[in-house]
């Protein structure tokens, strides 16, 4: 079955740094556009950003220049390194592969806090 596995959630200061890892297994990784969502309490799910077969890659605006996604095909995982975190990034962040049936991972918890 396709699984998507998200971890290395936590809680860290503001101005501080978090490297997530979504692990894919069930599915032909390499294929499939992968991306990165997260909903933070009482907020609708939004995205965060995406990478294409090819290592391209595209950011929301609120992230875009703090946060990196990158892929491991040979690993069948992808990443998402947070820097520069600030309060409004707390949120719950999902692991998504898009395509026109979308599978999601479970959910690793991020808390910016001082």
């Amino acid at each position: 079955q396709v699984q998507l596995v998200e971890s290395g959630g936590g809680l860290v200061q503001p101005g501080g740094s978090l490297r997530l890892s979504c692990a894919a297994s069930g599915f032909m990784f390499s294929i499939y556009t992968m991306g990165w969502y997260r909903q933070a309490p009482g907020k609708q799910r939004e995205y965060v950003a995406r990478i294409s077969v090819k290592g391209n890659t595209v950011y929301a605006d609120a992230v875009k220049g703090r946060f990196t996604i990158s892929r491991d095909n040979a690993k069948k995982m992808i990443e998402l390194q947070m820097n520069s975190l600030k309060p409004e990034d707390t949120a719950v962040y999902y692991c998504k592969r898009e395509s026109d049936y979308a599978y999601w991972g479970q959910g690793t918890q991020v808390t910016v806090s001082s």
